[in-house]
């Protein structure tokens, strides 16, 4: 009779443990969300647009920000969530300072936030009207790594790339949600909403698509470009949705 290795053995018992704690995790984070009936919105991505120029297409390849307030984005995320969500919960309108939530740039998990805590829960907590809901649901910038390189794009923006064989120019629509527990203020579920399926884009680890040259910002005023308006909300309706979907907060695809 052959005898199984006592190592197999405590591998087996690691893997149990370790699919166990998973679903007691997932059935913890199901159950926090079955008990949500009530839920407020916060958007703050859609105050300024990047752009970031990449590769040989110049010597001063620092980032520009411009000014995209006048597009309400942030109002259209909001709407749109609404709508998504009121199939599940009762949504409530919220005040809250806005700029206040576009400023923090550091993720929750940043090491230094893991020492001073979660500045969106801070903010959460003392500066969103009513208090008292069930959960809060809030949408903020994420960062991304472009490429295989260092480099950091943020939120909306404009990319272009050049090399000496090819160039191209992408948008994306960076954003990560989060859902607070309206009483603790702990996280229930977080996540940064993925790239869109056949986007065709290069490096990006969330929503992008490839657009031509009458989109850039470099020229004029970006605020005034249609072509770039109606990209950039193109790509918030096609993203937002199912990215509440695979939050399991929502059933619309």
């Amino acid at each position: 009779m052959r005898r199984s290795s006592p190592y197999a053995n405590l591998a087996a018992v690691v893997v149990v443990a370790v699919s166990l704690g998973g679903c007691a995790m997932f059935a913890t984070r199901d159950t926090k969300l079955q008990a949500v009936k009530t839920v407020g919105i916060i958007s703050a991505v859609g105050d300024e647009m990047t752009f970031a120029r990449m590769g040989l297409t110049g010597l001063n390849n620092a980032n520009q920000s411009f000014p995209i307030g006048s597009w309400g984005l942030d109002d259209l995320i909001v709407q749109q969530a609404t709508t998504a969500l009121s199939g599940r919960f009762q949504v409530q309108p919220v005040s809250y300072p806005r700029a206040a939530f576009a400023a923090i740039k550091d993720s929750p998990v940043a090491p230094v936030n893991l020492v001073r805590g979660d500045p969106f829960k801070k903010l959460v907590k003392t500066e969103v009207t009513p208090q008292g809901l069930d959960a809060y649901i809030v949408i903020t910038k994420a960062k991304s790594n472009f490429g295989s390189g260092a480099r950091k794009v943020e939120g909306i923006g404009f990319v272009s790339y050049g090399t000496l064989l090819a160039s191209y120019n992408q948008i994306h629509v960076l954003y990560e949600i989060r859902v607070y527990d309206g009483k603790s203020f702990d996280v229930i579920e977080k996540m940064v909403a993925p790239p869109l399926e056949n986007a065709g884009t290069v490096g990006l680890t969330g929503p992008s698509r490839l657009v031509d040259e009458s989109f850039s910002p470099s020229s004029g005023e970006p605020a005034r470009n249609e072509n770039l308006h109606g990209a950039i909300t193109d790509l918030i309706a096609r993203s937002l949705s199912s990215t509440l979907s695979d939050m399991h907060l929502a059933d619309v695809r």
